[in-house]
């Protein structure tokens, strides 16, 4: 993950209502491999966050001014420091007019990871944590929090920059902070939301489970690819990246790549190419089974409850929305 420019600067904000102080940081971060460990370690802790949207700018204006610094930036007539200092001094005063009492350290860092180039924003708090000198006497000493990360953004640059009608090219935390603290630093980045993750993620295993049932799978295979679905899409979201409906078809069946995918667009579920995975989501998605004396059951977790009623003092399964091959099977047999 090559660092291509980063820096920090500081707000020094008090609760006590007093101005905020900013310390612009006096040059960019050296290369070293504390600099790449604070990067690969933010990396790390901002894609494990579960609660993110995920969106796209407003059109610059004097409201939402980063993004045209962010493109003079990129083609030339600015420099990162020149950038940084800019933004920095525009969150200060964000954080002022919104009386907010949360200073911390602001990090900018712009680097590539594959042929794909990032931007991270990121609001730093600091902590204590207790060392050994070499003399083997306790030392406490303050280091960057990564991991309670409340205020941080992602833009994809290679995406903003080739595929300007993309809506997902920004990510931001959406934590429990609160609301005004949330909308405080989407409004610094100049950010909308764009897409739905956790709607999008839902729409996604609906068109899945569509796609089992009309395949007419047996038991194992339709566990199986249950399986490498949510395997795929939680490797996406570790790694902080999109679930794209092409890859994950093939990786869903290498003798027929495109049967997913082409089962998809030939419906009318509305889903984008790329989508925003929502760990939340695709953790309930499970799939349950069982086989005894004949019978067979086999269904996804997320069915439970609005499809599927479970009576644990019964012990029986009320279902819905039947598969209309079973439907057909069972009036032929009734008749």
């Amino acid at each position: 993950m090559p660092v291509l420019h980063s820096i920090i600067h500081k707000i020094d904000k008090k609760p006590d209502g007093t101005p905020a102080i900013l310390h612009f940081g006096n040059a960019e971060l050296i290369g070293s491999q504390a600099r790449d460990d604070l990067m690969s370690q933010f990396n790390e802790s901002y894609n494990a966050k579960t609660s993110k949207a995920w969106g796209f700018f407003h059109a610059e204006s004097g409201a939402f001014p980063l993004s045209g610094w962010l493109s003079k930036y990129l083609a030339g007539p600015d420099d990162f420091m020149t950038f940084s200092n800019n933004a920095v001094e525009h969150l200060t005063r964000l954080m002022e007019e919104s009386n907010l009492s949360v200073g911390g350290n602001a990090l900018f860092c712009h680097y590539q990871q594959g042929l794909t180039e990032y931007l991270t924003i990121a609001l730093l708090q600091e902590t204590e944590a207790v060392t050994m000198t070499e003399e083997l006497h306790l030392m406490t000493v303050k280091r960057l929090d990564l991991d309670h990360i409340r205020l941080a953004a992602r833009i994809n640059v290679s995406e903003w920059q080739n595929n300007p009608q993309s809506r997902q090219y920004i990510s931001y935390l959406k934590g429990k902070q609160g609301r005004r603290l949330n909308e405080y630093f989407r409004d610094f980045i100049g950010a909308q939301e764009g897409l739905d993750g956790p709607g999008e993620t839902r729409t996604l295993l609906k068109a899945f489970s569509d796609f089992v049932e009309s395949e007419d799978l047996g038991e194992d295979a339709a566990r199986e690819k249950t399986g490498t679905l949510v395997s795929y899409a939680l490797s996406q979201a570790k790694l902080g990246e999109p679930i794209t409906l092409d890859e994950l078809s093939e990786v869903l069946d290498d003798d027929q790549p495109l049967a997913f995918a082409e089962f998809v667009q030939g419906k009318d579920y509305g889903l984008s190419a790329s989508i925003p995975p929502d760990r939340k989501t695709l953790n309930k998605f499970r799939r349950f089974t069982g086989r005894a004396e004949g019978l067979s059951i086999s269904f996804e977790q997320h069915l439970l409850g609005s499809r599927i009623e479970f009576d644990e003092a019964g012990g029986t399964l009320t279902l819905r929305g039947l598969p209309t091959q079973l439907t057909e099977q069972l009036k032929r047999a009734a008749a």
